[in-house]
């Protein structure tokens, strides 16, 4: 049975329309105009238990709606979860047990008070019991490096101490499905690296289920190997996540080193995107790499060449500019 399973979930908000002027101000005081905005429009697809999977998307996509859906917080629209084989909206207690919700914007710790403070709340909230708590405690804040900083105010931390106390926090009582939303966000890359690393070996040790949201594509690319992509609410993309480039990917990067003088003209082939004489790189059309490639070939004196992938971030960018808006409708009521 799959960890998460999903199928024909849709959430759209009702929001009210305000519009501009003194006289449209006040006439809304009698008849309000309202728009639905379709956050997550019919998504279906299942995660198996053990999993990692990163859910891609850009901002206002639905990935955060989605998650939310998932844990419980908001009601759906239309169609069916299960998590764990639970009904996330129901509430029941012995879900709630069971998975976890961490959200990079949110904190869920007491700003005044030291970590461990808020951990103890935890250990209560969750009825661990005492021995298991101190093992779990040990063993987050040694793997995580913070043991020596869970006695300081929560608000004397840096953000990514923060943000490895939030984790500490979700994982006290051994969830079996952890959702992340944007776990790195705003943090150094050394912060970066060591959650990323802590995310990978815990995942592995423990196999529990993990939907991942970012923006950082090198944490994608450290943890995941499958992606599921949403934009306007809708999935684009749901497979492996080397096969993005292959199927979203127009264009592709050739590198050039010149035996004398950079040519002047090569802007006819394509994008030239960087020039360091003697090498140039430029952005072809992956159709054309064959024709072009012998046309420069011909053309000039070419040490070297080079052709190459363009960056996954950049890809799943162009695939977002060029996707469909999302579905507003609007509608008037008093």
């Amino acid at each position: 049975m799959p960890a998460i399973e999903v199928r024909g979930l849709a959430k759209t908000y009702r929001v009210f329309r305000k519009r501009e002027g003194l006289a449209a101000s006040i006439g809304g005081l009698f008849r309000r105009t309202y728009q639905s905005v379709v956050a997550v429009d019919r998504v279906t697809f299942t995660v198996e238990a053990g999993e990692i999977v990163a859910f891609l998307g850009p901002n206002g996509a639905g990935k955060t709606t989605t998650l939310k859906l998932l844990s419980g917080l908001i009601f759906p629209s239309a169609g069916e979860a299960r998590v764990l084989d639970y009904v996330p909206w129901k509430r029941d207690n012995a879900f709630r047990r069971r998975f976890s919700l961490v959200m990079g914007q949110k904190n869920q710790l007491w700003w005044d008070l030291p970590a461990q403070e808020s951990f103890r709340l935890h250990r209560e909230i969750y009825r661990i019991d005492a021995g298991v708590f101190q093992r779990r405690i040990d063993e987050l804040t040694g793997l995580l490096e913070v043991r020596s900083l869970v006695g300081q105010p929560v608000r004397e931390l840096s953000l990514g101490e923060r943000m490895r106390m939030e984790l500490i926090a979700a994982l006290l009582h051994g969830p079996e499905v952890l959702l992340l939303d944007e776990p790195t966000i705003g943090l150094d890359v050394v912060s970066q690296r060591r959650v990323q690393d802590f995310l990978r070996f815990y995942q592995a040790e423990r196999k529990i289920t993990v939907l991942l949201t970012s923006h950082y594509m090198k944490d994608v690319e450290a943890l995941c190997k499958r992606a599921i992509i949403i934009n306007h609410g809708r999935i684009n993309h749901d497979g492996p996540l080397a096969d993005i480039v292959d199927r979203f990917g127009r264009h592709k990067i050739m590198d050039l080193q010149f035996a004398g003088d950079v040519p002047t003209d090569l802007d006819r082939y394509g994008q030239v995107v960087e020039v360091k004489p003697p090498r140039v790189r430029l952005e072809v059309s992956r159709q054309r790499i064959p024709e072009i490639l012998t046309a420069l070939l011909a053309n000039y004196n070419i040490e070297d060449v080079g052709v190459q992938e363009r960056p996954l971030e950049d890809v799943i960018a162009e695939m977002f500019a060029s996707a469909p808006p999302r579905a507003v409708s609007d509608g008037a009521t008093r």
